[in-house]
């Protein structure tokens, strides 16, 4: 399998690049109305799609698309543009690391709508060793977030193990 086919080099990208946004995001907001800014940047996106479709002929008749897909593409295009509103809101408000930590949240909530509307299984992702260790974010007092790591319970037999 190739990088372009896989996934994970995907996902990875799309995590570069999301970090990106939030600091190229950060600066573009400083002396513009955050609505004006979420405008901007999707004229951005309309004409770089735009353009990459055109470029590799992956346009595609709209008569061949249906209806179900025409509805949940634009509701999914709602759900993108009130999540850009409220991102560029939150960047012009606050600072772009504490913003993006919690915007990350969006990670755990599609976690949990998968299982509850798409009926789907949670698994661990294969080349990641399940370890049962959990992070957690805390507040530091300059209002930065830091990763910790939750104490790992001591498994009965390794304790008897630890006290023999």
């Amino acid at each position: 399998m190739s990088l372009t086919s896989s996934w994970q080099t995907w996902a990875l990208l799309s995590a570069v690049f999301a970090a990106l946004t939030a600091i190229f995001a950060k600066v573009g907001v400083e002396n513009v109305n955050s609505d004006l800014a979420t405008f901007i940047r999707t004229i951005v996106v309309i004409v770089t799609l735009g353009f990459l479709l055109a470029v590799t002929g992956q346009f595609q008749a709209p008569g061949t698309i249906s209806g179900r897909t025409y509805l949940f593409l634009f509701l999914s295009g709602l759900g993108t543009g009130a999540s850009w509103l409220c991102y560029f809101r939150a960047l012009k408000l606050g600072e772009a690391a504490k913003v993006a930590p919690i915007d990350k949240l969006s990670v755990v909530l599609v976690a949990i709508f998968g299982v509850l509307f798409l009926g789907e299984k949670l698994t661990a992702v294969p080349g990641i060793r399940h370890t049962h260790t959990y992070f957690a974010l805390e507040e530091t007092k300059s209002g930065g977030w830091l990763p910790i790591k939750a104490p790992r319970k001591e498994s009965p037999a390794r304790r008897m193990r630890r006290e023999t």
